[in-house]
């Protein structure tokens, strides 16, 4: 597999995994402090910490942490408007394109 294909799969399931555990956990609360959701989330965490670190070994990190947390917030907040039925204003949605402008411009400095 080219290299620049095993660079995407890893930033794409660190974003898959984090968007997962927040909406598990976002099911668990409010429920008893042990609950399977929770319990799922957390688990999810920390295996997308795994796949990070798998990033962090490839990108230098002021580039690895702004493309995961920018795409981890575009995700998390397409899965809660779809999945959870969260509404999502306008102006956040605004400002989920400026961070997607900024993402490209971050991104734009990696040399596959």
């Amino acid at each position: 597999m080219p290299s620049y294909l095993l660079s995407a799969l890893l930033i794409l399931s660190t974003v898959g995994l984090n968007t997962l555990a927040q909406a598990l956990l976002k099911l668990g609360s409010g429920q008893s402090p042990l609950n399977l959701y929770l319990f799922g989330g957390v688990c999810m965490y920390g295996l997308s910490t795994l796949f990070y670190i798998a990033v962090l070994g490839k990108f230098n990190l002021s580039v690895a942490y702004p493309i995961i947390i920018g795409l981890t917030i575009l995700s998390t907040t397409l899965v809660g408007a779809s999945f959870l039925g969260e509404k999502v204003a306008t102006t956040q949605w605004v400002g989920i394109g400026l961070m997607l402008s900024g993402i490209s411009a971050i991104a734009s400095v990696i040399k596959l």
